[in-house]
């Protein structure tokens, strides 16, 4: 073992912590008004809501409209421009559950939440039949490039 006198170290220590006031150890905490605190709830409230359900509506806008695709998506730059979009959807999905989670929209969040749950299978549809977990068809083939 150490030759140091454990005991004396601990009276030191306390001595120490004898010469420091309460208040100055545990400082206590400032305490606002209940009118100022809902003040600044208010003013978060009436600021978040509409960026967060303008994120949310250009979400669903894209997730709806992706439906409609006017391109082939069998292969090459269509199959490309496509799996960007079906991306594009999941970050949006993600941009907007990330926004309604912060402001606690709880529709909003579900929403949100089968916004990517919607991209992850658009592209699966077209990604898995391509890397062999699915089996291919005529609209969904094996090839990513046209040939």
């Amino acid at each position: 073992m150490t030759d140091r006198n454990w005991d004396a170290e601990l009276q030191k220590i306390d001595r120490a912590m004898e010469t420091v006031s309460d208040e100055a150890m545990f400082p206590a905490k400032v305490a606002t008004s209940p009118e100022a605190k809902s003040a600044a709830a208010t003013a978060q409230r009436t600021t978040s809501t509409l960026g967060v359900f303008a994120r949310l509506t250009l979400a669903v806008v894209l997730g709806i409209a992706i439906v409609f695709w006017p391109y082939s998506t069998r292969c090459g730059v269509g199959l490309a421009a496509y799996l960007g979009a079906v991306g594009t959807l999941i970050t949006a999905g993600v941009w907007s559950a990330i926004w309604t989670w912060r402001h606690r929209t709880a529709k909003g969040h579900m929403l949100a939440l089968l916004l990517i749950l919607w991209g992850l299978v658009l592209g699966a549809v077209d990604v898995l039949p391509r890397t062999g977990y699915a089996v291919p068809t005529a609209n969904h083939p094996v090839h990513w490039t046209c040939s």
